[in-house]
């Protein structure tokens, strides 16, 4: 498993903005409620809590003094909940940019009154990509300082190495 490549996310995003504009530029005018705040609220909770684990995770990791040895089962699925949550969080800022777009563009009451919600709910999209990127880099394992010193049969073999 690679890291995320930020092009699939680019990808994913400008999809996801592709289809919201159309769904809203088609459906907006008959759902007259407002934008609810709770997915903004969940998706910066993510982002905070994600951020706190690529914190401790890369404390742990660097076995920092007063931290213990990270469980590498654990360390696993933080890879997979970032590399989850990285795409997740593509997708919201590509429907999220395409709302907020979309409502910089009409000049209806209800419009206006969405602005606050759909750029708070960008923003924590954005915040969520970050913190799953900054968690999938956390778990890397550090690179050995005395790889260049061993002779080369004690060295780990890497991949594309003979």
């Amino acid at each position: 498993m690679g890291p995320t490549r930020i092009s699939t996310l680019v990808v994913a995003a400008l999809a996801a903005a592709a289809l919201a504009w159309l769904l809203i530029s088609t459906f907006y005018y008959d759902v007259t409620p407002n934008l609810p705040w709770l997915p903004v609220v969940t998706l910066a909770g993510l982002a905070v809590l994600e951020a706190y684990a690529a914190v401790n995770t890369r404390a742990r990791i660097e076995r920092r003094p007063g931290r213990e040895p990270v469980n590498p089962l654990l360390v696993a699925r933080f890879v997979v909940l970032a590399k989850a949550s990285a795409l997740a969080g593509a997708i919201f800022v590509g429907g999220y940019a395409a709302l907020t777009g979309w409502l910089f563009v009409e000049d209806t009451n209800a419009a206006i009154g969405d602005r606050p919600s759909a750029g708070a709910g960008l923003l924590a999209s954005l915040a969520l990509v970050a913190a799953a990127l900054w968690l999938e880099r956390a778990c890397r394992v550090p690179e050995q300082e005395d790889d260049e010193d061993r002779p080369a049969g004690d060295r780990e073999r890497r991949p594309g190495q003979r």
